[in-house]
């Protein structure tokens, strides 16, 4: 049986900070980004009593291996793993790729998996401090080397196989994206946990919600800035241009706004935040919504247009946003909330409990401001589509749990295990196509002549 881990409610050590170098060996920490672990450092032993303190290290991280928490690594591996099926199988089962614009599908539920996932394991993390600012400069350098490897793998064209040109012109170079998101919403869901919770002892729900309450205040301070952006701000008509040749002059086409609070394609306030801020130069170049009826008549797959096809359809749009990433973080919120749980609750029903009441306010509650006309869309990520999503997390997390970490059933999820524990270097594989830019994108002469060909695959 999986004994959980031990939560503490210590006192904060602000005033020990200048201690910190002279103390005791430091745990080793969870690299929470996308849970891929440090590697353990041991101290090298004195010449006397060396094998002892090699032993006592030795338990020690037995001791802390016992106690990881199994089932985040296989909810981690799980997603992973609809990450990559999403990716290969969307273009050939289009019912389960993103959806066009408004509705949910299977794909639509890995972002908010990972950001979810994020927040149970900063909760872990950070649930004894030796030092807030040591801790507040290891979460920035975390964020700052996401947010980078992002930039890189997604900001230019290195990522798409049919388009193996190694340069990324700075001109055009996409700024945001899915690691530069979870980067964003790591670094301030990280900077709550190390400085917005109370010192207060939980020994209740109210007294749980009473120590993190100024979490939950900036979670409602961020949603009420989102919904008043995205249906107070003005969206006036808009211009971009379309390249049509190396010695054309680009087609400009204009997209007719000149309303506010739209939700459609066109006049969202999302798109909008990012043409004036990020430039729509640097978007995304194949939006969503180039697969709904209006743009694609395969729709909902990629297709020719429609003879009558709106303007709009051509444009870019970023899915991974500045205003819709708000949202992103209020995600990652919520998971800290599951995380919290964990801590400060030892028994196993008082934990699925607590879980399964916050999961079906979440479930309702989305579902009923979808029914509202609040529509769960992923691309603008709503408020509807961020309480529903999470609680349909904080289910699967509950049910993983139970399975795993309760009953004891390890062997059969081993595989999802080691996915989660590798989740970033997958990502880095499998989603970000290096693998298949590696085989096919180095050759001998002509591009033929490539990788699989040397070995007797290619043809």
């Amino acid at each position: 049986m999986y004994e959980p881990i031990r939560g503490r409610d210590d006192p904060e050590q602000e005033n020990k900070c200048a201690e910190l170098h002279s103390s005791a060996i430091e745990e080793d920490e969870d690299d929470v980004e996308m849970a891929v672990h440090a590697r353990s450092r041991l101290a090298i032993p004195n010449a006397a009593g060396g094998f002892n303190k090699i032993q006592e290290e030795s338990s020690k991280q037995k001791q802390q291996q016992q106690q990881r928490l199994v089932s985040l690594d296989v909810f981690r591996g799980i997603t992973v793993a609809l990450m990559i099926l999403v990716d290969d199988a969307g273009g050939i089962l289009p019912a389960i790729n993103h959806s066009p614009w408004n509705g949910l599908t299977l794909a639509d539920f890995v972002m908010p998996f990972f950001l979810f996932i994020v927040g149970i394991s900063l909760a872990l993390t950070y649930k004894k401090l030796s030092c807030r600012a040591v801790a507040t400069r290891k979460a920035i350098l975390r964020a700052l080397k996401l947010l980078t490897l992002g930039i890189f793998l997604q900001g230019g064209f290195i990522h798409r196989i049919n388009d193996l040109t190694y340069g990324v012109d700075l001109k055009y170079i996409r700024w945001m994206g899915i690691l530069q998101r979870i980067a964003i919403a790591y670094l301030l869901a990280a900077l709550c946990e190390i400085w917005l919770k109370g010192d207060n002892n939980v020994n209740s729900g109210s007294s749980l919600l009473r120590k993190y309450r100024f979490q939950w205040a900036l979670a409602l301070m961020l949603t009420t800035l989102y919904l008043s952006l995205l249906y107070g701000l003005y969206v006036p008509d808009w211009d971009f241009q379309i390249p049509t040749g190396t010695s054309s002059a680009p087609k400009l086409f204009t997209v007719k706004c000149g309303v506010r609070g739209d939700t459609g394609p066109a006049c969202n306030a999302v798109g909008m935040i990012d043409r004036k801020i990020l430039g729509i130069q640097h978007l995304y170049k194949r939006p969503i919504y180039a697969r709904t009826q209006q743009c694609s008549i395969n729709s909902p797959d990629y297709g020719p247009l429609p003879s009558d096809a709106p303007s709009w359809c051509q444009a870019p749009f970023d899915p991974e946003g500045l205003l819709s990433s708000v949202m992103a973080i209020v995600t990652c919120l919520v998971g800290l909330h599951y995380g919290h749980i964990i801590v400060h609750y030892k028994d196993h029903r008082d934990r699925i409990l607590h879980w399964m009441i916050t999961t079906s306010c979440l479930i309702i509650l989305g579902l009923a401001l979808d029914s509202c006309g609040m529509h769960l869309n992923k691309v603008l990520y709503t408020f509807s589509y961020t309480c529903f999503t999470a609680g349909v997390a904080g289910i699967l997390f509950a049910g993983i749990y139970l399975t795993v970490d309760v009953c004891g059933y390890r062997r059969p999820t081993v595989v999802m295990e080691w996915m989660g524990v590798h989740a970033l270097m997958i990502y880095i594989l499998a989603a970000c196509n290096v693998v298949p830019i590696v085989l096919l994108g180095f050759y001998w002469r002509e591009p033929r002549n490539n990788f699989l060909r040397l070995i007797g695959v290619g043809t």
